[in-house]
């Protein structure tokens, strides 16, 4: 019988099924995973190194040490100060005359998704409706908005999610993917940003509006956001449709939630990313001895997968990249034993 692929085998989680071993997702280069992307570019022009940093609101973009050298709204220059001005300061950039099927074959061209070996998924500029918000206005003002003005916010989030669905009728049947990908980090490690009624009045019915077009094609929806938001997942998993949720970090209780949507949620990571692999005496060893409690607690029949996205090491730092690699490693090796055991 013909060995499975990456994508194969990451399917079988999908469909609830027990997969043959573990599935590996990392955004390491050197290693080829079971998914990537493919995008419309211009959407996601601000994540991309040189060039113009302001995405397509009009958002600046700076590089942050803190943020592992990721890319995060510049903090000091925010572009909207009154949400009840928002309808003069937040202007979609005009679609008139794009060429659709050339952008797409462009960015296909670029993306080079490999559709035999891996799933693709498909964004739409990398942020929701609660860090748009937070980056037009910051934290303090976009919060306090929300608050204070629950119908300017509630226009300004249809206004972005009627431009994203526009978006995608015009493209996601050109990028043909196998996933939709929902990215809004709504919570810190320790509660969310917002409460649940909240959660449920501002975000719950656009996600839904935006999944929908991954739903009516037969695709599946994968959700990022960090931090605790398992008050989230029961309107995200039976009313947004998401099948796989990362970074599932330890911060929520993963074993109550597993016991409450079995297979029909994939968890991936399960670990506390930020120190799980900080301590000064980190061994070999220990990295087994960690993943192997982490597949033991979340991995048996389906539903979970390894993690490595949280690994960005400097490369400067041998032991940095000495612990990236193994880490990487032994998630491989364990994801392939684990089933057989």
């Amino acid at each position: 019988m013909a060995q499975l692929t990456e994508r194969e085998n990451y399917m079988m989680a999908v469909r609830g099924e027990q997969p043959e071993w573990i599935p590996h997702i990392t955004m390491d280069r050197a290693i080829k995973g079971p998914t990537t992307s493919a995008s419309p570019s211009f959407l996601m022009k601000h994540m991309f190194p040189g060039g113009d940093h302001k995405d397509i609101w009009g958002v600046e973009y700076i590089t942050s040490k803190e943020a592992a050298g990721g890319m995060i709204p510049k903090t000091w220059d925010f572009i909207l100060d009154d949400i009840t001005k928002w309808h003069d300061v937040i202007k979609a950039p005009s679609l008139e005359g794009i060429d659709w099927e050339q952008m797409a074959k462009k960015d296909l061209e670029m993306f080079k998704p490999d559709r035999e070996n891996q799933i693709v998924t498909y964004a739409t500029g990398g942020s929701g409706l609660f860090q748009a918000l937070m980056a037009f206005m910051g934290f303090t003002e976009g919060l306090c908005a929300l608050f204070d003005e629950p119908e300017e916010c509630e226009a300004l989030f249809d206004y972005i999610t009627d431009f994203y669905c526009e978006i995608m009728d015009h493209t996601i049947d050109l990028y043909q993917p196998d996933a939709i990908m929902l990215v809004d980090d709504t919570a810190a490690w320790g509660n969310p940003f917002v409460s649940l009624p909240m959660f449920q009045q501002f975000f719950v019915p656009r996600y839904a509006r935006f999944t929908q077009y991954a739903k009516d094609r037969g695709l599946f929806v994968t959700y990022h956001n960090c931090g605790k938001c398992e008050s989230f997942m029961d309107d995200m998993v039976n009313i947004v449709g998401v099948k796989v949720w990362d970074p599932a970090q330890d911060c929520n209780d993963l074993l109550a939630l597993k016991k409450k949507f079995g297979n029909n949620l994939i968890m991936s990571g399960c670990i506390n990313g930020s120190t799980t692999f900080e301590v000064k005496d980190l061994t070999e060893e220990k990295i087994y001895d960690i993943l192997w409690d982490v597949a033991n607690k979340y991995a048996p029949g389906g539903g979970f997968f390894f993690q490595s996205h949280f690994i960005i090491p400097d490369e400067t730092n041998e032991f940095d990249i000495w612990r990236k690699n193994t880490v990487n490693k032994a998630m491989r090796e364990i994801g392939h034993e684990f089933y057989k055991k």
